[in-house]
């Protein structure tokens, strides 16, 4: 079983950066998320839940999106059991509640190809962190 929390969001000024983290814990060897993809989203409210990024467990990253191309960056420390979302030149427009999610079915090389549809199932969320930037 694999449990798993969002940590590192705040208040920061546009342009400002911030790094989250996904960490996972639990018993055995099923805490860690070399096992899993994990990917990061982020839902503003009234807003659709966005995918940002995905990371597979042989560490191929998907695409960025026009949204965050250039500024975001999502890396895993097996070390630490932790998935990282590095988030540079920050806009107000990134404010929103984060989360990252873990999919213990996908590809070794890559994410699902499906990874950022609404009806993609992952098999474990974190509770989300909240970032606001603002001046």
């Amino acid at each position: 079983q694999l449990h798993i929390v969002e940590s590192g969001g705040g208040l920061v000024q546009p342009g400002g950066s911030l790094r989250l983290s996904c960490t996972g814990s639990g018993v055995g060897a099923a805490y860690n998320l070399g096992y899993y993809a994990v990917a990061w989203f982020r839902q503003a409210p009234e807003k659709e839940r966005e995918g940002i990024l995905c990371i597979s467990r042989g560490g191929g990253i998907t695409s960025e999106p026009d949204s965050v191309k250039g500024r975001f960056a999502i890396s895993r420390d097996d070390a630490t059991n932790t998935v990282y979302l590095q988030m540079n030149s920050l806009k107000p427009e990134d404010t929103g509640v984060y989360y990252c999610a873990a999919d213990r079915s996908a590809l070794y090389y890559y994410c699902s190809g499906s990874w950022n549809e609404p009806q993609h199932k992952y098999d474990y969320w974190g509770q989300g962190t909240q970032v606001t930037v603002s001046s």
